[in-house]
């Protein structure tokens, strides 16, 4: 399965949602690709630990939004990617990424403040993009 899924029931964010959220960010980042198949229900059912009709849910949602499509007896597909940047560009972005993080941490921030000071900085970039007429 080249899709590494988790879920946390105890987040507040419905597990279908979970699962959404994931494969759109698998799509974004190239991870998964038009043509590849997903997992089937049984196997996220099994290393998820989780009702079979929540991965049901989460698919028909993705297939409802066109990024995914089931196909009788053989599974579910993607159908559609979406736009990011090349897979060369998110690495170099990851590489930064974790140097900036490893520093963070060195600094004494926990994933609470790291999560804090990313929401923030990302919610003032979107307000002043809207300033300026620049999109996100």
């Amino acid at each position: 399965m080249p899709l590494d899924l988790h879920v946390d029931p105890r987040s507040g964010t419905p597990v279908y949602q979970q699962i959404v959220r994931q494969v759109r960010h698998a799509l974004r980042l190239g991870v998964l690709r038009p043509g590849d198949r997903m997992p089937t229900v049984r196997e996220l059912t099994a290393v998820l630990a989780i009702n079979p009709n929540t991965v049901m849910r989460a698919y028909r949602e993705l297939e409802a939004t066109g990024l995914c499509e089931g196909r009788v007896g053989q599974g579910t597909f993607v159908r559609e990617s979406l736009p990011g940047p090349a897979p060369e560009e998110i690495a170099e972005l990851r590489e930064g990424l974790a140097a900036w993080l490893a520093r963070a941490r060195e600094l004494g921030l926990d994933d609470e403040a790291v999560a804090a000071l990313i929401e923030t900085t990302m919610d003032t970039s979107r307000r002043d993009g809207r300033k300026t007429g620049a999109t996100s």
